[in-house]
């Protein structure tokens, strides 16, 4: 298998899980245009070189938390990938902030829905990846999302 249908497999099995969990929170919209983005070229190409290597093996990318740094990776098309994705989808909180001059950022409150469809794409991303305990996984992460006071609140309420 190459990388690009190991990929597709890997999509459409975290969009079947995130599909899941929207339908058991009621956004069912929400689950059926999950991440359509991924399948973009700007997103598509730089993705699957970054998760697969050429024989569709994957590349493994997350601590031993589960934390996988999608940021400054050193890779700059992937990079620019997941900025696109970032700031395409309002339910990854990095939406929510506001760059401010001097280096500073403003830190937003996230809507409902998009909050909810997080903690939905945390999850089906936790079973895709065969780690679904998403409560042990924000424990040791969440500090490093930059989150509003009200959205933290709602999600470690939410994760009780």
């Amino acid at each position: 298998m190459n990388r690009h249908l190991a990929y597709l497999r890997y999509i459409l099995c975290h969009k079947w899980f995130v599909f899941l969990e929207c339908l058991k929170i009621g956004l069912l919209w929400r689950g059926i245009v999950h991440d359509w983005h991924k399948f973009l070229p700007d997103e598509w190409f730089p993705y699957a070189k970054y998760f697969f290597n050429l024989d569709g093996m994957p590349i493994k990318r997350q601590d031993e938390t589960g934390y996988c740094k999608l940021a400054n990776t050193g890779d700059v098309a992937f990079d620019f990938a997941q900025l696109l994705h970032r700031k395409r989808a309002r339910h990854h909180w990095q939406w929510w902030i506001l760059p401010e001059n001097c280096g500073k950022f403003k830190v937003l409150p996230m809507s409902n829905a998009a909050r909810r469809e997080m903690i939905a794409d945390w999850r089906g991303a936790g079973r895709a990846q065969g780690t679904p305990d998403i409560r042990k996984w924000y424990e040791a992460n969440g500090d490093k999302m930059l989150l509003h006071p009200d959205t933290r609140a709602w999600i470690e309420e939410a994760l009780r």
